[in-house]
């Protein structure tokens, strides 16, 4: 079917005649899976939320970096595209785009006059709620050479790591990509985690950017994505995601659950790292379970996720794109872990989706949670449901409305 220029559909004829004044094409809805508009009562409620829940040091100026870095994101892509079509909700760039740029001119004025989120956006609230999980950006003490106090080597992206897209071949396997090597005269998979780590095939290849003290907090460090690396002489290096071998993720705290090892009560990564260093006997059986392995590079800036920008603490998310889309914005609303046992607190933020993650599927979102001690924690503990909204540029509704 080709795609209509109108990018908001209405899941019903009475939703339309409650909610709009123009009538959208629309599609049988999967019960469960769509975007629904919010009535201006619970509009009203999420934007107090906003106000109110963002934290005690929040400015609304402090997401003008990160909605910068989506505007130059969105900038670059057909604006008349479809960046996500999820149940009967069809999002085109240029939405976002809009929405992006509508934002930016009122972020000067929302610490004084928040209800101009409700003046200048519709909303939509994602369904089903979504699961919420945190990352963060580990600190690695770190060597420039192999030694016996840095024995474990962090690797750049192999030269004979080969990438097709698959999509080139057959528009059922659009978006999808073949990661692989070649052997003699035909392709394998890439070489797994076992193979890497206690194998060492990649071993005197000239791969290695740096050497750590632990096997572990490599594979943590490829868990959160990027993290920073101090050396001996004190200087600090970003090293960020680089690549990948294809193979599938594993999470290895589902691992250790369905083997009865750790309750699922309680799971967190700092469980995780007691448990491997009070069982070092089962590290390698434990760590080569997840089979997925990832490569860096260092650089004096970060961390940037998918869109190759910057990310920004507590408000840059991770999402699967086919369901909210890189440059989005949103409003997420969930409740955070504290030190306190049993003990949260609520939290609502306007957030960008600015990164992607191989674990993140569906409706899951994974915060940011930036770097830092209560940063390790939060990412650590982070197990919660939460609720996605989607704000869309009135002017750019109604404009699309009258076309």
């Amino acid at each position: 079917m080709k795609y209509c220029r109108v990018v908001i559909l209405i899941v019903s004829a009475l939703f339309v005649i409650g909610f709009s004044g123009c009538a959208f094409m629309h599609e049988s809805r999967e019960p469960g899976k769509d975007y629904v508009r919010l009535p201006d009562n619970k509009v009203e409620s999420l934007i107090r939320r906003l106000t109110e829940e963002s934290g005690p040091d929040f400015n609304w100026n402090d997401l003008e970096a990160g909605i910068k870095h989506n505007i130059d994101y969105l900038s670059h892509k057909n604006p008349d595209g479809v960046a996500v079509k999820y149940g009967t909700f069809k999002i085109s760039w240029k939405m976002l785009l809009e929405t992006n740029v509508e934002l930016l001119k009122l972020l000067p004025q929302l610490n004084e006059h928040p209800e101009l989120l409700e003046d200048s956006f519709i909303w939509f609230g994602l369904e089903p709620r979504t699961f919420m999980t945190g990352y963060y950006e580990p600190w690695l003490e770190a060597s420039d050479k192999q030694t016996p106090e840095y024995p474990y080597p962090l690797y750049r992206v192999p030269d004979d790591l080969k990438t097709v897209n698959l999509g080139d071949f057959h528009h059922r396997w659009s978006g999808q990509k073949l990661l692989y090597r070649v052997v003699d005269d035909h392709i394998e998979p890439y070489f797994s985690r076992e193979k890497i780590d206690y194998e060492k095939v990649l071993k005197g290849e000239g791969l290695e950017i740096a050497w750590v003290k632990d096997l572990v907090d490599v594979f943590i460090l490829q868990i959160q994505g990027s993290g920073r690396l101090v050396f001996p002489d004190g200087s600090i290096k970003h090293v960020l995601y680089a690549g990948k071998n294809g193979l599938k993720y594993v999470s290895l705290g589902k691992v250790l659950i369905n083997r009865g090892l750790m309750p699922k009560e309680g799971m967190s990564m700092q469980k995780i790292r007691k448990f491997l260093e009070e069982h070092p006997y089962m590290v390698h059986q434990l760590l080569i379970t997840n089979p997925s392995y990832v490569f860096f590079r260092l650089d004096d800036e970060g961390p940037f996720g998918s869109m190759n920008r910057a990310l920004t603490p507590m408000s840059s998310i991770a999402v699967d794109r086919k369901v909210i889309p890189l440059g989005a914005v949103a409003a997420l609303t969930t409740n955070l872990p504290t030190k306190e046992s049993d003990v949260t607190k609520s939290f609502a933020k306007l957030v960008m989706a600015q990164d992607t993650g191989g674990a993140i599927k569906g409706t899951r979102v994974d915060l940011f949670c930036g770097s830092g001690d209560y940063a390790e924690f939060l990412s650590g503990h982070l197990r919660s449901y939460a609720h996605v909204y989607l704000p869309v540029s009135r002017a750019f509704f109604e404009s699309e409305c009258e076309q």
